[in-house]
């Protein structure tokens, strides 16, 4: 296998494994949450090596701050909007084929 095929086989393999990282942390966040939580605690230990505990640092997830902007859901505002009344004033009306 030559060196530039491998080197193709490495970006391609770290392309796909980020943007499935990306999708998984859009669809499953709470879950991607807790498990970037669990890694920042085993990493920022004491008595661990410096980088080790910067990473764990950098691991941690964002904590959800109370704005209406980071989508925590705490207090209902940024929830679903209830549908609008019905504008028209006549319901559907369903009749059965005529053969």
């Amino acid at each position: 296998m030559s060196t530039g095929l491998m080197v193709q086989y490495i970006v391609i393999g770290a392309i796909v494994l980020i943007s499935a990282l990306v999708t998984f942390r859009k669809l499953a966040p709470q879950l991607t949450n807790r498990w970037l939580a669990a890694a920042a605690l085993r990493f920022d230990q004491p008595g661990h090596a410096a980088w080790q505990r910067s990473l764990g640092r950098q691991l941690q997830p964002k904590q959800a701050t109370g704005n209406c902007s980071d989508g925590c859901s705490t207090c209902g505002a940024c929830g679903p909007k209830p549908p609008a009344a019905h504008v028209d004033g006549q319901p559907l009306e369903f009749r059965p084929r005529t053969k």
